[in-house]
């Protein structure tokens, strides 16, 4: 009597622990399973790597400005070209004059400076380098005093209508020991890095 009754009442609890166990199970696997087959992040989702445009046409090294008080003054960098195709230089601009950019030639038997037709092409996979005494950004009429420590905002524009723009700052020098003759505009370097016999009203902008 008490076994069959007892034997009666445990039937029902070990088939409601068992269908408990099986949800229980079930429950797991379907938790696992989930996790496993979870979507990764898509390519639009992560984060995207910041285009080389963004830093600009050309990589800018040691830019820099001759400090000047008045008149016309040189700018010069050297300008790394990193992608396939050559890039050109057409123009130039700056927040304290208008510029040009210059080349140096023979003229009369003296080197003289004058601007550059046609610009300055930077070649791919290469550098190039504006430099006293060779091609160079000329500032042709400063609005201000350019002193030594100033810095001076300078926009390159390229042949395809791009621009890209930096900072020179300006520091003395008088290693080209420029000389600039009146009437044409032009400054004049004297060869061997001697100083050019112009006339008395030529303007040598010295620090």
């Amino acid at each position: 009597m008490f076994s069959a009754t007892s034997g009666r009442s445990t039937r029902p609890a070990v088939l409601l622990t068992g269908v408990l166990l099986a949800g229980l199970f079930a429950g797991c696997s379907s938790s696992d399973d989930d996790s496993t087959t979870a979507p990764t992040p898509s390519a639009t989702t992560a984060p995207s790597a910041t285009p080389a445009a963004a830093e600009g046409v050309l990589t800018v090294q040691d830019p820099w400005v001759k400090a000047a008080d008045s008149g016309m003054t040189g700018a010069f960098v050297t300008l790394v070209n990193s992608t396939d195709a050559d890039v050109t230089i057409t123009g130039a601009t700056s927040s304290v004059s208008p510029m040009e950019v210059h080349e140096m030639t023979m003229r009369d038997g003296q080197m003289v400076m004058q601007a550059k037709e046609g610009g300055v092409v930077v070649k791919a996979r290469s550098e190039y380098r504006l430099e006293p005494g060779g091609d160079h950004l000329m500032l042709m009429n400063l609005a201000q005093p350019v002193r030594a420590g100033d810095e001076v905002t300078l926009t390159l524009t390229f042949a395809d209508g791009r621009t890209q723009t930096f900072i020179a700052v300006a520091k003395p020098f008088t290693g080209a020991q420029e000389s600039y003759a009146p009437g044409h505009g032009e400054p004049s370097h004297a060869p061997h890095g001697e100083p050019s016999h112009a006339p008395s009203a030529s303007h040598s902008p010295t620090p």
